[in-house]
């Protein structure tokens, strides 16, 4: 008895690894008393509700969702907004053109009537959150798998009306601990955005995908926009009586400078991790889809990029498409070289081996892992027909947009549909044509459609294959193994499907039939691929979603009756969160040593005129020659510090948000992530994790000194 005692202590002494060193991405709304006080040790001065409070300005307020996927801070009394730069790259190519090409020139307006409007952008500002644990749950006892997730959306769907009817606001329940608790986030919405100021993509994005990931990094990674309310603060789309929003708080701008061990929080809304995901799923993540999805993503940058270095029309097209499909490229290749770099696998298996040890005797528990591995047994052989059919068929956007065209498909052939449904999905099919060719490059896509139908074939297993198509593809165009049939196959479909035909396009919009839509050959080429997993595995996989979230959910459960005082955090779900850490250096590998600040002189060194990746304005070279730093300056380093690294928890979604330091004063923007911890969204490693951010101080310098808009600084509180 002894001896087996002994055996579970030393399992549970390996088991589940809660929050240590500074991992945690922490709900403000809920900051346990260890968490605060261990932030109070390493020097915050702020109380927990200067954090978060409802019925006070507090930090919290000055925090905003940015679009749909980033984060973004207010700095100043009248609205100023602080954000990324490719976080507000959408809006920036957008009110570019090649005549005024704000991507590669910049941007600052200055004054108030040369801002631009943005109407595709929008804030959010968080109002309260609430625990309805109990109400949801009430609604679900007894129930499991579809059933369950089915009764979960309901009970949202109740409890949001309930909160928000008679009100402005907006809001969405969101479960935490893989549903073993659920919090409802109430936000209020802004429209009327502007856009204030960029900088030359030169400094945006210097760097670009070589340096992406990467440290050190000389990257001037910030824009600024302003949001504006109605002259009594409310929202409202965008009209010239609109005036800057007068916000409950905004945060001062520390040019004191960062030294190293300084405290540094991070507040934002970091979008998703899975740091409680099992060696199954991590399995399958490094042996399947990620190697997946980086080599189609592969094929279709190398495409993109080839159109875009000729003309910088294109270039500006398809910048913003190409800057999305490569951050998360570079990530998943070294995702999961990282993982398997830092035995997560091993951790993982250690830790479930030490749960089932827990489990054994407990009825509730004891099937959990035998239940996950038959789960993963199911599914498996269909994971990387899902990936090559979502990154690789649909990677094309001409196929994207045919597959959208199934919906007006549906509206022709369903008996009994209401008349006019056909004519809104055909009218919703033509607005959609002209915003997907307004971002076509066809030369590009093209040599997508090719690449990565011919991927499918040669990776997918052939049973799996919809039937015929390949065998029709090769008696019309050749062998399958040669280039030139793949071209000649990708260039039939394009040269005769009416997307690209005006005239016939017009014709069939005007009276729109199922038959003219299924011979198109890239609307058949789609819909066959769409149809083909929809039927035979698309079942699989929603039967293997259920069941893993049921899995997860008693999992978790288990774990914190194993460990009832574990310091836990939820999983990131884009909901705001707090992270706080240290400015640090560190050594990544063996003789090697990294600095936790980069400056000027690194921009310098790096320099290579008329590159595509490091290039810079032309008067950079003058101002940084002549020492023209201004306040700016680092006296220690007699530069201008352009970036340093902390130890924060984030993830994306985290882009945008602000670095504060322990008086609550902005001292940086967070907008990315080392390569040496690329596994953190399944795994925080305490030695090597570091969060990249752009110093204040080089922001402000960009803006006054490069881009000559003191009106920008002098709208800012600064704290010397």
């Amino acid at each position: 008895m002894r001896k087996k005692l002994l055996v579970l202590l030393l399992l549970l002494s390996v088991s589940i690894k809660w929050a240590k060193a500074d991992e945690g991405m922490w709900l403000p709304y809920l900051l346990g008393q260890q968490t605060y006080n261990d932030m109070v040790k390493k020097g915050l001065k702020l109380t927990k509700e200067q954090l978060y409070s409802i019925n006070k300005a507090s930090l919290k307020d000055a925090i905003v969702i940015f679009g749909g996927g980033c984060t973004g801070e207010i700095v100043s009394n009248e609205g100023l907004i602080f954000t990324n730069h490719h976080c507000g790259y959408g809006a920036i190519a957008a009110a570019s053109s090649v005549e005024h090409n704000y991507l590669k020139n910049g941007f600052y307006a200055k004054n108030k009537q040369e801002e631009i409007a943005s109407p595709m952008l929008s804030v959010q500002f968080l109002v309260k959150v609430e625990d309805v644990t109990k109400d949801v749950e009430s609604q679900l006892k007894g129930l499991s798998g579809a059933d369950r997730m089915k009764k979960e959306q309901e009970a949202y769907a109740g409890i949001i009306t309930k909160a928000t009817t008679g009100t402005e606001y907006e809001a969405k329940v969101v479960p935490m601990f893989k549903g073993n608790q659920y919090l409802m986030f109430v936000y209020e919405r802004f429209k009327d955005i502007r856009l204030v100021g960029t900088p030359p993509e030169s400094v945006g994005k210097y760097g670009g995908d070589t340096d992406n990931w990467e440290w050190p990094r000389h990257t001037g990674d910030f824009s600024v926009f302003r949001v504006y309310a109605t002259k009594d603060g409310k929202p409202a789309a965008y009209s010239k009586d609109n005036v800057p929003l007068k916000p409950k708080h905004f945060l001062p701008v520390s040019v004191k400078g960062v030294k190293e061990n300084d405290y540094a929080m991070i507040f934002g809304y970091p979008g998703g991790t899975n740091r409680y995901e099992t060696s199954y799923g991590l399995k399958l993540k490094t042996e399947v889809e990620n190697p997946s999805l980086v080599n189609l993503r592969d094929v279709r940058l190398k495409a993109m990029m080839e159109q875009m270095v000729k003309d910088p029309a294109v270039k500006l097209q398809l910048a913003s498409s190409y800057a999305g499909i490569a951050n998360y490229w570079k990530f998943f290749d070294g995702e999961t070289k990282q993982l398997k770099q830092h035995h997560v696998l091993e951790d993982k298996e250690k830790n479930e081996a030490a749960f089932a040890k827990w489990a054994q005797d407990k009825p509730e528990f004891a099937n959990i892992m035998n239940d996950y591995a038959a789960a993963y047994k199911a599914w498996s052989p269909y994971a990387k027909h899902r990936v090559y059919l979502t990154e690789g068929v649909l990677g094309s956007p001409v196929a994207a947009y045919a597959a959208s065209l199934m919906a007006l498909e549906k509206a022709l052939v369903t008996p009994g549909a209401p008349k006019d449904a056909a004519q809104q999905a055909a009218a919703a099919a033509d607005k959609a044509r002209a915003n997907f060719l307004g971002e076509e490059n066809k030369p590009s896509d093209q040599k997508i459609l090719a690449a990565t139908a011919r991927m499918f074939y040669n990776d997918v297993p052939k049973d799996q294959q919809p039937t015929g198509y390949f065998e029709t593809l090769k008696n019309k165009f050749g062998s399958l193994e040669e280039d030139n049939t793949w071209k000649l196959w990708a260039a039939s479909l394009m040269n005769n499907t009416i997307i690209f035909d005006d005239a016939k396009w017009k014709a069939f919009i005007a009276n729109p039939d199922a038959v003219t839509l299924q011979n198109d050959p890239i609307f058949n080429y789609a819909s066959t691929f769409i149809r083909n997993y929809a039927g035979k595995y698309q079942p699989i996989h929603s039967q293997f979603v259920v069941k893993n979230n049921d899995l997860g959910r008693e999992y978790l459960k288990g774990v914190m009756q194993m460990q009832p005082n574990g310091n836990r955090y939820p999983d990131a779900n884009f909901t705001m969160r707090l992270s706080y850490g240290r400015v640090k250096a560190y050594s990544p590998r063996d003789a090697v040593h990294y600095d936790y600040a980069t400056t000027m002189k690194g921009v310098i060194e790096k320099y290579v005129p008329g590159d595509y990746e490091f290039d810079l304005p032309a008067n950079y070279m003058d101002l940084y020659n002549k020492k023209d730093f201004g306040q700016y300056k680092d006296a220690k380093r007699n530069d201008v510090v352009v970036g340093f690294i902390t130890t924060n928890d984030i993830t994306g979604g985290n882009s945008g948000s602000p670095v504060i330091n322990a008086n609550g004063e902005l001292i940086g923007l967070a907008f990315d992530g080392n390569y040496e911890a690329l596994s953190h969204k399944i795994q925080f490693d305490a030695d090597y994790n570091r969060t990249i951010c752009v110093d204040v101080r080089y922001v402000l310098w960009c803006i006054e000194k490069l881009g000559g808009a003191k009106n920008i600084i002098h709208e800012l509180k600064l704290v010397k």
